[in-house]
């Protein structure tokens, strides 16, 4: 079923298997966190053509005081300033040298174990910087549930994240390659070694086309 947050107008997709099917639903809008309310499901949907992508980090508890816990709030950072950067890999040896490269830039790291952990950070933070392995926590990569995620987010939201995807099967800074994927950057696991280079490179490119956009719009 797809959902549609009134207060925001984003919209999400929501497997019918996980809404009540006798009774009206309540969940928050993760972005905005406008209480919406789901209709009971009047009957199966087909989706086998829709890829297989972790979203029961909603929550339905029809009382929302019951459905608050502290400890679902991932604040493992503390300074009010300062840039911020997910990282989802599961390779520790790519994750050896992405991390001292983060640590260098002074981004404030999170690193995640799987896609639902990934999901629920970003539900309360807007990451700087997102670096995504195209098969993490997927034997998809085409359904990777946080690239999916990141795709459907809200421009005015997306345009502020420097999202990198690190693969196997596409040359690195393969411009065509990340338009079609929905990301910023491309880098080849073979290219590994020179993280950081590419990384100033791209987020050079990035500020400098972003700022030819806000000054279009002042």
């Amino acid at each position: 079923m797809e959902i549609i947050c009134e207060s925001c107008q984003s919209k999400f997709r929501i497997a019918d298997e996980k809404l009540p099917k006798d009774k009206t639903a309540f969940l928050k809008c993760p972005k905005c966190q406008n209480r919406i309310s789901v209709p009971p499901v009047a009957g199966e949907t087909d989706r086998s053509d829709q890829p297989d992508v972790e979203e029961d980090f909603f929550s339905f508890d029809e009382d929302e005081s019951d459905g608050y816990d502290a400890s679902d709030k991932p604040f493992d950072f503390v300074e009010e300033e300062g840039k911020t950067a997910l990282l989802c890999e599961p390779d520790p040896m790519i994750k050896k040298t992405i991390t001292p490269v983060l640590d260098v830039l002074e981004y404030h790291i999170t690193e995640t174990k799987n896609s639902r952990e990934a999901l629920k950070s970003m539900r309360y933070h807007s990451y700087d910087l997102i670096v995504v392995n195209e098969y993490f926590d997927a034997k998809n990569p085409d359904a990777n549930g946080v690239l999916i995620y990141l795709e459907r987010l809200n421009m005015a939201v997306r345009r502020n994240i420097f999202l990198t995807m690190i693969t196997r099967r596409f040359r690195t800074m393969d411009n065509m390659t990340a338009f079609q994927k929905s990301v910023n950057m491309v880098v080849n696991v073979d290219n590994i070694a020179d993280f950081d280079k590419i990384l100033r490179r791209g987020m050079a490119d990035f500020g400098i086309f972003y700022q030819v956009y806000k000054d279009c719009l002042d």
